[in-house]
Order: C-alpha cells, then sequence, then structure tokens
C-alpha cells in the first residue's frame, strides 16, 4: 500500500465544477487585486473567528510580521515566543527587527508552557506570539492575563488552527490579533499561498491594511515603510468554495484521530503517547502527532511499507544557525529538544480512509513487537 501524508485529489473532485466556475467569475470580472472575493472571505473568516476585522495578506509569514509591525512592534523590541514551531515564527519576529525570546513547551500539547513566561519578561518585553500546534491552542487564557499584566499585545499564530476553541472562545477573541495560513497543506488551504490577519482591534486592522500595500494611504502617499503582501483574488475564489466545507472537514479529522488514538492505545498505550486535547479545547488536528522512542527507526520503517510520515520539528528555532547570535545552546529548552527527538506525524486528512488508518496502525504494532 501507499498512504500518502496528505492527499487533495479527492478533494478538489468533490468541487472541481464549483472551483472551476469560481475562477471562470475571477478571469470574465477581470477584477484580480483585493476585489470582492478577497472581501467576502475576510468578512466571513473574521466572523468565524469571532472578531470585527480580517485583512488578507499573501502567505501566513507575512501575517504574523503585518500583525507585529501593525501592533507597534519595532527594532530592538522583544517577543516571547516557542521554538517549537515552524521558522515563519522566529523569522517573523526578527523581520520586524524584534528580537525572538523562546521558551519551553508543555510536553503534553507541544504548545508554548505560560508557566515559563514571566520568567523572561524584561523592560523590552513587548509581545507574546503563542503559536497553537497541530491543530490544539495554547493557554490563552493563562497567556492573556500574563499580558494584561505586563501590558504586552498577544499575536495568535494559528497557521494550524483554524476553527479550533478554547472553553467556547474562537482563535483571534483572546488575543490581541491572530493570524492564519491558508499554504495548500492547511485546513482551510489555497492552491497556492494566502493568508489572513484577524482582530477585534481597528487601528490595528486598518494598520495592516495600509502596510500590505506598500504602507500606501492614499494611493502613491506613503506614510509608514510597507510590503507587497496581498491576499490573491484567485485564491479568495478559492477559498469561499472550500470555507463552507471547514467545519466538516474539522470534524472529519477529529473522527480520524479519534480512531487512531483507539487503536494504537490498544496495543501501544505503554510505549507511545497519542495527542491529548486539553480539557475545555477543540482541537482540528491539522496533524496527528505522536511521541515515540526510536522515532527515527520507526519512520525509516514505515516508509519501507509505503507510509509517508512527518517530523515536524526536527531542529528547534532556539538552536537554528541564523539565530546563533541569540546565544541559545542545546539543553536550554529540554522539552522543546526531546520533542524534537520523539515526535512523529502521522497521515491526516478528511478523506483518509478507515483501512488505510488500520495499515499504519498494524506496521507501528509490527515496528515495536519486534
Amino acid at each position: 500500500m501507499k498512504i500518502q501524508m496528505l492527499d487533495l485529489s479527492e478533494q478538489y473532485q468533490s468541487m472541481r465544477e464549483e472551483v472551476i466556475t469560481k475562477l471562470d467569475e475571477v478571469m470574465s470580472s477581470s477584477q484580480f487585486i483585493l476585489g470582492s472575493n478577497v472581501k467576502k472571505l475576510e468578512e466571513d473568516v473574521a466572523k468565524y473567528s469571532n472578531v470585527n476585522y480580517g485583512v488578507g495578506v499573501g502567505n501566513g509569514s507575512d501575517a504574523i510580521h503585518i500583525a507585529l509591525q501593525a501592533g507597534g512592534i519595532e527594532a530592538g523590541d522583544e517577543v516571547i515566543t516557542t521554538a517549537f514551531t515552524f521558522f515563519a515564527t522566529g523569522g517573523a519576529i526578527a523581520r520586524a527587527g524584534a528580537v525572538p525570546v523562546y521558551v519551553d513547551i508543555d510536553p503534553i500539547t507541544f504548545n508554548i508552557d505560560p508557566s515559563k513566561i514571566e520568567a523572561v519578561i524584561t523592560e523590552k518585553t513587548k509581545a507574546i506570539i503563542p503559536v497553537h500546534l497541530y491543530g490544539q491552542m495554547a493557554d490563552m487564557e493563562t497567556i492573556r492575563d500574563i499580558a494584561e499584566k505586563h501590558n504586552l499585545i498577544v499575536i495568535e499564530d494559528a497557521a494550524q488552527a483554524i476553527g479550533a476553541k478554547q472553553n467556547g472562545k474562537s482563535v483571534g477573541e483572546l488575543g490581541t490579533a491572530a493570524t492564519y495560513s491558508f499554504f495548500p497543506t492547511k485546513n482551510l488551504g489555497a492552491y497556492g499561498d494566502g493568508g489572513m490577519i484577524v482582530t477585534n482591534d481597528e487601528e490595528l486592522a486598518e494598520k495592516a491594511r495600509v502596510i500590505r500595500v506598500h504602507g500606501s494611504k492614499p494611493k502613491y502617499y506613503h506614510h509608514v515603510l510597507g510590503y507587497n503582501s496581498r491576499l490573491d483574488e484567485l485564491q479568495a475564489a478559492i477559498l469561499n468554495v472550500k470555507f463552507p466545507r471547514l467545519n466538516e472537514w474539522s470534524s472529519a479529522r477529529r473522527e480520524r484521530a479519534s480512531y487512531y488514538t483507539k487503536r494504537l492505545n490498544e496495543k501501544l498505550s505503554d510505549i507511545l503517547q497519542t495527542p491529548i486535547e486539553k480539557e475545555g479545547n477543540y482541537h482540528v488536528f491539522h496533524q496527528y502527532t505522536l511521541r515515540v522512542p526510536n522515532r527515527d527507526e520507526l519512520q525509516s520503517y514505515l516508509k519501507e511499507q509505503g507510509i509517508a510520515t512527518m517530523i515536524y520539528y526536527l531542529m528547534p528555532l532556539h538552536i537554528q544557525p541564523v539565530f546563533e547570535e541569540l546565544g541559545y545552546k542545546e539543553g536550554d529548552l529540554p522539552e522543546t529538544e526531546r520533542a524534537a527527538k520523539e515526535a512523529l506525524s502521522l497521515p491526516m486528512y478528511p478523506e483518509l480512509k478507515q483501512e488505510d488508518q488500520d495499515y499504519v496502525v498494524e506496521k507501528i504494532i509490527d515496528f515495536y513487537s519486534k
């Protein structure tokens, strides 16, 4: 058998005619930049996030960068975040001229550990970026309390977590702003790059709109240094076709995650750790990630059996060469570094068939039985 990490072909076939129709409408309108499709998606995603404003941008990385700039982050400011995340999080902080300050993670959720935050707050600290990794929100209520106490802004990196909730609150409700990625592999993915900032802060939203068009308002008058980072009208049209299906897809992911967990824990609960959904959280399972012993050997064995897996993330940000000048060394963030050696993500997408999951589980059992 050949089992991919993600197969988008079945999803596309289920809505092919609708996608083609929407793309033809855009082509016929000749309205390609910041048109009606972008406006509709901004409004719909903001409403979905229970906030007032959405600002479509070029990609998820720019969404973080622009949100920081719109939130007043300047050169030399410190921004606290997790090192167990994709490079875009730390990279956006550095591109904004700020200094990433990395803290360790909660070993249960892989998300930033709020109990580690206050120890690294200084007079230069201006923001916190929690990353809602794999589709589960970080402990936003505690993070928000810390931020309010120290007058910090909170930018939620929700690239993997559109639709996630915590105690009935959506991504974006508990922070100053949240950022989404619409990269094709995401739970709501375009057929190219795309991203969005959602917020209840009117001033931040307006600044973000200006920054995404070279800092221009009105046109040709530039009061801030901005960028060319606009959500493409064609991608927005595709996302508008997909968006009404998002809740159904999230439910399907949760069903498949539950099935994996049930099957794996029947035989291997004393060997590996399946994902744990914290009480009050609604996990949307962008990834289904295990903690396993002999991770690299298991991955190699599964590859031999035709099963794709992924390691997110092999080298944490605090020991990446590009951040060497920050002075971190191996051993500084022990839980982060342990996760980097143990985390393995299995195939996960809404159309994943149960017989494929059974095959994956059986091969994992085979590996550990040997």
